[in-house]
């Protein structure tokens, strides 16, 4: 199984995801912000990041740019998991390097297909 960031602020949110992933045999590692997001996937080495846009400190969008600008962690995948649902949101995340994204509230049948095609 795949080890997974999930680079959210809302603990009901991490505690959910987490405790999703973990039952699916996931390994869960938790980042507050996309600062720890970016600070976490350079020493944690995850296989994918679940990356929330809106979080305090440093934004996903500024996260993903700066994760996919570093050599050492641009082939991790960045998966957006977001509210931000409309068309021009979705083009932005992508716009930034994430690899795909999934809306809020989260379908966990659509993320576990996404998790498998990007591991």
């Amino acid at each position: 199984m795949a080890k997974i960031l999930i680079a959210e602020d809302i603990e009901l949110n991490q505690k959910m995801l987490s405790r999703r992933l973990t039952r699916d045999g996931h390994e869960v590692v938790i980042a507050d912000n996309g600062q720890e997001a970016v600070n976490l996937t350079q020493s944690e080495h995850p296989d994918i990041v679940l990356m929330d846009m809106s979080m305090p400190v440093m934004d996903g969008w500024e996260a993903t740019e700066i994760i996919k600008g570093n050599s050492d962690t641009s082939e991790v995948p960045v998966i957006a998991v977001t509210a931000h649902t409309l068309d021009h949101e979705k083009t932005r995340a992508k716009e930034a390097g994430c690899d795909d994204f999934v809306g809020k509230p989260i379908n966990f049948k659509e993320l576990e297909g996404i998790i498998k095609e990007h591991f």
